[in-house]
């Protein structure tokens, strides 16, 4: 019998034959990473190795990575402590990959593993947040523990009683029409899904679409995926991934992509053709309450954000800084944007795109999560609504449980932006 992406990803690294659904292994862990949750890894860490008699080692200071990226700059003497915590953790150990708050090397997780190429196809790789399946878009199987399981990790370099999960293939065919994109893609496929469609699986993405679709847009729709309670989301590596790693992460050693066989077992296949298809609006407070935007045109917006771990990049900043350019952001209306890196961050300034949202009235912030996940910058008031480009939109998501968040693509966000209320930008702005 065949074998999926990730069950012959699973199988490699549990060093077995082959693995089917449901098959309890303990894989090998190629890169482990926590962003300042890290904190709370090195309690659990620490904890393993007291009464022993042993010194606290991890098992490869070259595979695990640590991105400031939460909370940066501190907001508090607490973070600000954790912050320190780490550092001297790191110190300590030898820990290679470390990205402190930095205006170089500084970032989100999700972009900084894949713009340094610490992720390639094949990789099993864990992480202490639930957007860690943004990795499964180098074909890797990527995925979020928690962080008494990543102490195990750091200890071992094994991932412990992980199930092989079952696979949906998604196959995505057509062309996006003006004015949409993967973001739609993947908000159109949690709506059919639902929140809970794909518990415990993996997303398989396959089709025309897809293997045209840049590593970026990859990204996003793999981020996205937990939304619909994937495991994971994967895209098979092809040329586009070589691409990606050889051409914009400096990758020169062997790139060995991996593929499902063609009598793979699937449990579900859902087909998709996105020639016809809306930019999609995902409504308060769930992910999967997804509208065309149609349905929602005209809603007052107090605050657009465009930026996060799933559209952050730079052909995201491309999309909205071509709309917005020589316009301005609506009275009464807020808007932040945040560059996914510091290297995304000096592409957008050299090409001009950082004046362009200045110059329109928006705030351009430091590369971090920023609002997203509602402890730090961009919070909102009561009874505000907030339009973003971010992955979640659950009560209180953004700070605030009186408020609501909906989402949208980059180019939705602009374009509502320079109105005030949430504009078709299909229909100009």
């Amino acid at each position: 019998m065949g074998m999926t992406v990730v069950e012959k990803i699973l199988a490699r690294a549990a060093s077995l034959p082959a693995v089917v659904a449901g098959e309890v292994v303990e894989p090998q862990v190629d890169l482990a990473m926590s962003h300042e949750n890290a904190a709370l890894v090195i309690n659990q860490f620490q904890e393993v190795f007291e009464g022993t008699g042993l010194t606290a080692k991890v098992w490869d200071p070259a595979r695990i990575a640590i991105i400031f990226d939460h909370r940066v700059p501190a907001e508090s003497p607490k973070t600000a402590t954790n912050h320190k915590k780490i550092r001297e953790f790191v110190a300590a150990t030898g820990i290679a990959k470390f990205h402190d708050i930095r205006g170089d090397v500084g970032g989100i997780c999700h972009q900084i593993l894949p713009e340094f190429g610490y992720v390639r196809p094949g990789f099993v790789v864990v992480g202490t947040d639930s957007h860690t399946t943004s990795h499964g878009a180098l074909g890797a199987f990527s995925f979020g523990i928690g962080a008494t399981e990543m102490a195990s990790a750091w200890a071992l370099g094994i991932a412990m009683n992980i199930e092989v999960p079952a696979t949906i293939k998604v196959v995505v065919k057509g062309v996006f029409p003006p004015f949409v994109g993967p973001k739609d893609l993947i908000l159109r496929l949690i709506g059919e899904l639902t929140a809970q469609g794909a518990n415990y699986k993996v997303l398989e993405f396959h089709g025309e679409t897809i293997r045209k679709m840049s590593t970026s847009g990859r990204i996003a729709i793999c981020n996205m995926s937990v939304e619909a309670g994937a495991t994971s989301g994967i895209v098979p590596g092809d040329e586009e991934t070589v691409r990606y790693l050889r051409e914009e992460a400096g990758v020169t050693d062997a790139i060995d992509c991996v593929t499902p066989d063609p009598d793979a077992t699937y449990i579900r296949t859902v087909e998709i053709d996105v020639s016809a298809l809306e930019p999609q609006i995902a409504c308060p407070h769930m992910v999967d309450n997804v509208k065309p935007i149609g349905a929602v045109v005209g809603k007052r917006i107090q605050q657009i954000v465009i930026g996060s771990c799933t559209n952050g990049r730079l052909d995201d900043l491309a999309d909205a800084a071509a709309i917005l350019r020589g316009k301005k952001v609506a009275e009464g209306t807020r808007m932040l944007v945040f560059p996914a890196s510091s290297k995304i961050f000096g592409q957008a300034l050299d090409k001009g795109y950082i004046q362009d949202f200045m110059k329109a009235g928006a705030v351009v912030m430091n590369s971090g999560c920023g609002p997203c996940l509602g402890v730090h910058e961009g919070a909102l008031g009561d009874g505000e609504t907030a339009l973003s480009t971010t992955n979640r939109n659950f009560k209180g998501r953004m700070g605030n449980p009186k408020s609501e968040v909906y989402l949208c693509s980059p180019v939705v966000a602009a374009a509502s932006a320079i109105t005030g209320v949430i504009t078709d930008p299909r229909k100009g702005a």
